[in-house]
């Protein structure tokens, strides 16, 4: 376990993130070499990093890098899943008949939830 991997881990020990110059003393490095693992870690897109002030000091707030995980929302209309996700049929949309049930069920999604905030 690399240096990085150790320092990855610290970072993400914190939830809310961790001081620049927390990280350097907790890892038992100087500033300099941890800056350089910090450069690494950034390039990487393994964290982020924001100024803060710790102390009266200025350093930065290290934090993990979030991946955005897929959001399959926009596929669903109610419980209907999108007929041409995976769809493996050469139709053209204006024909498609499963597409057509889906955009017709978006329909009745829209105009319930228009009726209940209007209801609120």
């Amino acid at each position: 376990m690399g240096i990085e991997d150790t320092a990855l881990e610290v970072i993400s020990k914190h939830e809310d993130g961790v001081f620049q110059n927390q990280l350097w003393k907790e890892l038992d490095i100087d500033s300099r070499k941890c800056s350089r693992v910090i450069s690494k870690l950034l390039k990487d897109g393994l964290i982020t990093r924001e100024p803060a002030v710790d102390n009266g000091a200025r350093t930065f707030l290290l934090k993990t890098a979030h991946k955005e995980e897929p959001c399959f929302e926009l596929l669903l209309s109610g419980e209907m899943f999108s007929p041409c996700a995976g769809c493996r049929d050469a139709c053209q949309p204006e024909n498609c008949v499963r597409l057509t049930a889906w955009v017709l069920n978006l329909s009745k999604d829209s105009a319930e939830d228009l009726e209940a905030s209007a209801t609120e």
